[in-house]
């Protein structure tokens, strides 16, 4: 026994390092493992190809890599694939990695440490960096392409004055800063907001400090995409999400600079991502035109594969992100299940993770998240004429990070006791999100993508955030608190949405789930931390007309063509 206390004594003195250590291990093993593409023995079958496509492309326009983070082995994976695709398509390909320049940035979140002064003093530098720019540099390192690193293009005074700078600018000023008309607070508080995973600052006793430490990255950032851009001219830039540090920022210098700017993501679907224009996705979704979709009829083949992936949703049959696999599904044992009043219609709402992109969108009716749920249940608690049912998100434990800022205890700080006519499904619970919103008489969201799964199914949805389905002409948008109000008097409503109105869902529907989200048939999902893994047999399979997916992507980021 006395063994075993002594173990456990300093097992926990030293968890911090330990954490951080498996963290180092597990980047070490994706390393060799096969997490990042393997692309020298690609390349010897057939060298000539390679080597002449390569000659080909010297001259010719050149687009920037920003993968930044190199530790991140899916986005080296899938920007290793586009280098090669473009190069085969004549385009001078370069890299950008960071080398342990910035002093904070996207790979980093609060559970790695326990003791958060330690991250507020040291940054990553001490235990994330020590790895993370060698597995991605030998990646594009094999392919030939030219790897420009953040500190060769910071010099002594840009570190002097971004550390000036984030270290003198009020606290409640950093968010809204600029510089020489760069967005960079913004992207340093919502960076600093998914590393605490939490919608709000005010309760993080180091909250200051590791937002400064955000603030002086993104500066850091900024000044090393302007020089490297001010001196070699690229064409396009292309990068992952297009937020937060230190994509956010890359993109901003980009923009400024007259740089064309491509981002990605990974789509719901499997092998699919999602590609914008100059903007993250985040806005782009919100703000394409509906001619991209609109007067698109839908064959009834079409409409029945739709509908057969929207079924498959419950479970994530064919999507490699699913934060949550329901066990009860039925809805019509759920209204005893939840205690429901038969007699009086349902309302559904929909929470979002409060931490995720957190972004400036002028359409909010809402300050946050959290101000919207507040304001909603005290105005369903003088509606007893209806129930409200709020479906609190399941990625708030099931994501990653998972959320430091849990929204019912939040909300218990606001309102202690909630309305009798308001139910609570948690985020742990195993009823299906699906059924339950199908139970409702109209849903309310906030940022959540379900919409526009819902008004394909002729269900009304009120929006009151940034969610996907707005500005389509298919839900009530809200851009005001009196204006949600307004349509929340209107409640409930008559019926579901008309036939019209529903084929009108289901066109945008297919465009986002089929047309938006591009099939790449070499990217292969993978348990773990890495989601997908290269599987190619050939160079081959990259050459132009090999694959309408990989042709779209290229020919977007080099000719700007819609995605």
């Amino acid at each position: 026994g006395r063994r075993f206390r002594s173990r456990m004594k300093r097992g926990i003195r030293h968890f911090p390092r330990l954490w951080r250590a498996s963290r180092l291990a597990r980047r070490w093993y994706y390393a060799r493992a096969g997490a990042y593409p393997d692309w020298r023995s690609l390349i010897e079958p057939e060298a000539e190809l390679w080597q002449s496509a390569r000659a080909g492309a010297q001259g010719g326009p050149r687009v920037l890599m920003a993968t930044a983070i190199g530790s991140y082995a899916h986005a080296a994976t899938l920007e290793s694939v586009l280098s090669a695709a473009l190069t085969f398509r004549g385009a001078e390909v370069h890299a950008l990695l960071c080398d342990g320049s910035m002093t904070a940035c996207a790979e980093c979140d609060a559970s790695l440490y326990p003791d958060l002064s330690r991250f507020a003093e040291h940054g990553p530098s001490q235990d994330l960096c020590r790895n993370c720019f060698s597995p991605a540099e030998s990646v594009y390192r094999q392919l030939g392409i030219t790897v420009h690193k953040f500190s060769e293009w910071l010099g002594p005074d840009d570190r002097a004055d971004a550390r000036r700078i984030a270290n003198t600018t009020p606290a409640n000023e950093i968010q809204a800063y600029t510089l020489d008309g760069l967005v960079i607070g913004e992207h340093a508080y919502a960076g600093t907001l998914r590393f605490f995973a939490t919608g709000a600052l005010d309760d993080e006793p180091m909250a200051e400090p590791i937002l400064r430490r955000y603030f002086e990255s993104a500066l850091r950032v900024a000044f090393a995409t302007r020089r490297l851009l001010k001196s070699i001219q690229f064409s396009s830039a292309v990068y992952r999400h297009g937020i937060y540090v230190p994509w956010g920022i890359v993109g901003e210098v980009a923009r400024q600079e007259g740089v064309h700017v491509s981002t990605w993501n990974v789509a719901y679907r499997k092998r699919r991502f999602i590609f914008s224009h100059n903007d993250t996705y985040h806005h782009t979704l919100m703000s394409e035109p509906r001619e991209s979709w609109e007067d698109v009829e839908l064959s009834p083949q079409q409409d029945q594969e739709l509908m057969h992936y929207l079924s498959s949703r419950r479970e994530g049959l064919f999507d490699w992100i699913v934060f949550h696999r329901a066990k009860k599904d039925d809805p019509k044992e759920l209204p005893s299940l939840l205690g429901l009043d038969p007699s009086k219609p349902v309302v559904g709402l929909l929470t979002n993770v409060a931490w995720d992109a957190q972004l400036h969108y002028p359409a909010n009716a809402f300050d946050s998240m959290l101000d919207w749920l507040v304001q909603t249940i005290r105005y369903f608690d003088k509606r007893r004429d209806l129930q409200l049912l709020i479906r609190v998100h399941p990625a708030e434990i099931s994501g990653f990070p998972p959320s430091r800022q849990p929204i019912l205890g939040e909300l218990k700080k606001v309102i202690p006791n909630l309305p009798s006519n308001i139910i609570v499904v948690p985020p742990e619970s195993e009823l299906s999100t699906y059924a339950l919103m199908s139970m409702c008489n109209s849903v309310i969201i906030y940022g959540t993508k379900t919409g526009v799964e819902l008004t394909s199914r002729g269900i009304p949805v009120i929006v009151a955030g940034e969610a996907w389905i707005r500005n389509k002409g298919l839900t009530c948008d809200a851009s005001s608190p009196e204006e949600y109000f307004r349509i929340l008097d209107g409640l409930p409503y008559a019926s579901r949405l008309d036939a019209g109105m529903m084929a009108r869902a289901r066109r945008y529907a297919y465009h986002f789930f089929f047309n938006r989200m591009i099939p790449l048939p070499f990217i292969e999902p993978h348990a773990g931390n890495s989601i997908y893994r290269l599987k190619l047999n050939s160079l081959r399979h990259l050459l132009p007309g090999e694959s309408a997916g990989l042709d779209t992507i290229c020919n977007g980021i080099l000719r700007g063509t819609p995605f």
